[in-house]
This record gives structure tokens, C-alpha cells and sequence, in this order.
């Protein structure tokens, strides 16, 4: 691993092992977010050459649910966001997430599905969710989501921010702020909602970038396991009865059918 992406005396070991008990009791579910873990220049670098709204074929999401554009193809990635992305799927890193999170066999995701580079202009939000559970091609167990924030002079009042919900939907627990050399991790069950359910306030020009990995292993403990399953939408405990209803029930609909049709 080069170890030009980290801040100056930075011990990736050491951090995870001063940090696991943190993650690994983190409520409402197991996360913790790190700051200054990564070299400023480094990533200042990879701000200048992160894509503009306009500059390249986004995957562009318009719902009631997501609001956002994202890219997980290698093509579309400067050299230097691919380059730091290979350098989060290496050996090394993966023995600091596991040290960390005390999950034993990690396997990246090479093709990034779902991740990449995320950006939202203002107005994007993401509904509260839990994440789909398998990695559509291997049927690999999805465990940890990785979120690298890259957003210089943020302010509170632009929104944005990552919640983390309960699993009764009742109360949020967490709010974590896009804040610039911000990396957040936390382990993905079906019960792990998050997202940023607020359409974002920032300035038309300023938009919210992030890289995120996921990250799988070959199983996973028993009590967690379910049967396969698409992105889990969840309403606030604020919106209507019929919004409660479509973010239960139409995107596993949809992903079920949609996953016979890949199979045909």
C-alpha cells in the first residue's frame, strides 16, 4: 500500500486497534468516522480532478427515494481517485478494516458496484435505508460500507449529513457531517438505516462528493442471515402513511424481478 495517501504518522494497525472497541459498540449499530486519516494534498489532488456535474455520463437517480449521481466505472475515474480506490481494496487495507471491525475474511469489490465516485447537487438526498445484501454477481455477503468524503468548506446549514436510525425506525442516533478528510465506516445488516434523507441546501455550484467501497466476505454469522435482498427503504416516523408503504414494498418488488430477468 502507498503509504503516501495517509497523514504523517499515521500506523494503520495501531489506529485500528485503538479504535475497535469504539466501532465495534458504536450505537445504533456498529460505525465510527475517522478524520485526518489521509493526506490533505493527496486528497485536495483528487479534489480538483473529481468530476463536475456536467463533465461525464453520470448514472443520474431521480426518485422520491435517491437523488444523486454516481459512476462505478474505472473508465470515468481520474487516475488519481483510481489509483486511491485500488489503494482501499489492497491487502493492507483490508487487515486494518478487519482489525477494526473485528470481521475476519474481507474481499473487495473490484467492479465497485454501487460505489465509485458519488456526487449530489443541491436539492440530492438519499432516503433512510438498509443496503442490499448480496453482491449481485458473486452472492457474496455485503459487511462494511467505506464513505471518503471530499468536500472542502462544508457547512452545517448546507445539510447532507449521514444519519444513522435505529432499527425500530423510531429515533435517529447518529449525524455525521460530509466534512472534508472525513472517512466513515460502519457494518451493513438489514437493520443498519442510513442515508440523508434531507434535500441538500448548499449553494448552486457546490455539490456533496464522496468515494465509497463496499466490502464482502463468504458468509456471514447466522443470526444475520436473511433471504437475498435489494436496497431496504425505510419512511421517517415524520411522512405520510403512503410513503411509508412504497419505501417498504416496491424496491424489493422491483429487485426481484428485476434479478430473474438478469437470470433468464
Amino acid at each position: 500500500m502507498d503509504r503516501g495517501i495517509l497523514n504523517d504518522g499515521i500506523d494503520l494497525q495501531e489506529l485500528a486497534r485503538e479504535s475497535a472497541r469504539a466501532y465495534q459498540t458504536a450505537a445504533p449499530f456498529a460505525h465510527i468516522a475517522l478524520d485526518g486519516l489521509f493526506s490533505p494534498a493527496r486528497l485536495g489532488a483528487l479534489i480538483r480532478e473529481f468530476p463536475g456535474p456536467g463533465d461525464i455520463a453520470w448514472q443520474r437517480f431521480r426518485s422520491h427515494q435517491e437523488v444523486k449521481l454516481a459512476s462505478t466505472s474505472e473508465s470515468q475515474f481520474p487516475s488519481g481517485i483510481k489509483q486511491f480506490l485500488y489503494q482501499l481494496n489492497s491487502s493492507t487495507w483490508l487487515r486494518f478494516l478487519e482489525t477494526l471491525t473485528g470481521i475476519e475474511g474481507l474481499i473487495p469489490d473490484p467492479h465497485f458496484v454501487g460505489g465509485g465516485m458519488h456526487q449530489s447537487v443541491r436539492g440530492g438526498k438519499l432516503d433512510v435505508h438498509a443496503d442490499f445484501n448480496k453482491h449481485p454477481e458473486w452472492g457474496l455477503d455485503r459487511r462494511l460500507n467505506l464513505l471518503v468524503y471530499l468536500n472542502e468548506g462544508w457547512r452545517d446549514e448546507y445539510g447532507g449529513h449521514l444519519e444513522l436510525w435505529d432499527r425500530e425506525m423510531r429515533q435517529r442516533e447518529a449525524m455525521i457531517a460530509p466534512l472534508f478528510n472525513r472517512m466513515v465506516v460502519f457494518s451493513t445488516t438489514d437493520s443498519s438505516y442510513h442515508g440523508h434523507p434531507h434535500p441538500l441546501a448548499c449553494p448552486e455550484g457546490v455539490t456533496r462528493r464522496s468515494l465509497a467501497l463496499y466490502y464482502y466476505s463468504n458468509g456471514r454469522p447466522e443470526e444475520q442471515v436473511t433471504r437475498r435482498h435489494s436496497t431496504l427503504y425505510r419512511a421517517l416516523p415524520t411522512d405520510s402513511r403512503l410513503r411509508r408503504y412504497v419505501g417498504a414494498f416496491i424496491p424489493p418488488i422491483a429487485y426481484t424481478l428485476f434479478d430473474k430477468l438478469r437470470r433468464e
